[in-house]
Parts: C-alpha cells; sequence; structure tokens
C-alpha cells in the first residue's frame, strides 16, 4: 500500500504538520464494539487529499494522544466521517477529543439522494466513485494490534480512502438540490448529539 504508516498510540510531529496543511482530512475509528463505555477503541484511520493513510494504534487503557488531539481539534482542518457520530463519540469517551469541525458523508448521503435507501459507505462508494470495497473484515478482532493481518490493514485504510472525494460529490448535489445550508447545520449539531448519546439519553425530541 503506497503512503501507508501503521503508528503507535499516537502520530509523529511530522505527521501532523503534514495533515494540518490541509483543508480536509478523512477519518474512521476501530472498535471492539458499538457501545463506547463498554468496548475500547482500537484503531483511528486518517487520509488526506494525497492519498497519505495513517493508521494509529490505540493501546488498551490509553486515555489520550496529543498530537491526534490536536489535529481533530484544528479548526482550520475539516474532518470528514461516515457516520460521524459513532466515531466522534468513541474519540471524546476515550481520548477526550472534542472533534471539530465535522462532515459526515452518511447524513449528507441522506439528504441529498433521497432516491435511494441504501447510505452504507460500501453503497456509497460504488455509486459515487465506481469502487467496490471489501467490507469483509468489518467485524474483526481489532483489539490484537500486534497481530493485524494485512486484509484488517487494507479494510481500515479503504474505510477512509475515498471519503475526501465522496464529500465534495455530495456537496455538489446539496447544493444543486438546495439542502447544502441544512446539511451544514446539521453537522454543527454533531457535538451536542454526541453529548446526548454519551449520557445515554434517548429520543428527547420526541413528544
Amino acid at each position: 500500500m503506497e503512503d501507508f504508516q501503521v503508528c503507535d498510540r499516537d502520530f509523529p510531529d511530522n505527521i501532523l504538520s503534514e495533515y494540518l496543511q490541509e483543508e480536509a482530512i478523512a477519518v474512521d475509528t476501530e472498535t471492539m464494539g458499538l457501545l463506547p463505555q463498554r468496548d475500547r477503541l482500537c484503531l483511528v484511520q486518517l487520509c488526506d487529499s494525497k492519498d497519505r493513510v495513517t493508521v494509529v494504534q490505540i493501546a488498551k487503557g490509553q486515555t489520550d494522544a496529543p498530537n491526534l488531539k490536536k489535529l481533530m481539534e484544528a479548526q482550520s482542518v475539516l474532518k470528514i466521517f461516515h457516520f460521524a457520530r459513532f466515531d466522534v463519540a468513541q474519540l471524546r469517551y476515550h481520548l477526550g477529543i472534542h472533534v471539530q469541525p465535522i462532515f459526515c458523508t452518511k447524513i449528507a448521503s441522506k439528504l441529498a439522494r433521497t432516491y435511494s435507501p441504501r447510505h452504507g459507505l460500501k453503497e456509497l462508494v460504488q455509486e459515487l466513485e465506481k469502487v467496490e470495497l471489501d467490507k469483509s473484515s468489518q467485524s474483526s478482532d481489532w483489539g490484537n494490534a500486534e497481530n493485524l493481518s494485512e486484509d484488517q490493514l487494507r479494510y481500515a485504510a479503504n474505510d477512509v480512502r475515498y471519503l475526501v472525494s465522496v464529500r465534495q460529490k455530495l456537496i455538489a448535489m446539496l447544493q444543486r438540490e438546495e439542502r447544502w445550508e441544512i446539511a451544514q447545520e446539521c453537522f454543527k449539531c454533531l457535538p451536542t448529539i454526541v453529548a446526548l448519546d454519551l449520557l445515554q439519553y434517548k429520543d428527547i425530541f420526541e413528544h
């Protein structure tokens, strides 16, 4: 895999400097399960417009990653996620990172692609990038950092590799359909929704 690095616990200053020069970067996480309070964070993957992929292995019990935090909280760099609500909650709960600003391709897809009921990353990348992602490693053991397979690492990289391009195509669709402003308002709400998720509130906007 070209321009692909695996880092332990955090990435070095030179990678931080490179990513801080970007207008936007793609981000994803791999965990041991879906509940932050129970399941630990194992990997954080990043990719920029130059297709530089970095995978950060998060150790069991680790509570901070200073360079990752600087990047995730840098106002000058947009962070692109697919289903940001999950990843942003993981980063906040486990590493104390308050991600901003945020773009979520799942929200954007639901607002723009109303002709489709399918808004998973695999379907989105297949339609917009004409690439079929291999999701066979999606449900696998990410906790054994020393023995991650090539398939797992390739899967982790591919989950971020196309998001920068997908974002641009979704923005064009949202602008065309006059839904770009409402999408941006949704993205701004995500930190509040994540805070409610972590406090285990549900449906507080319902009657």
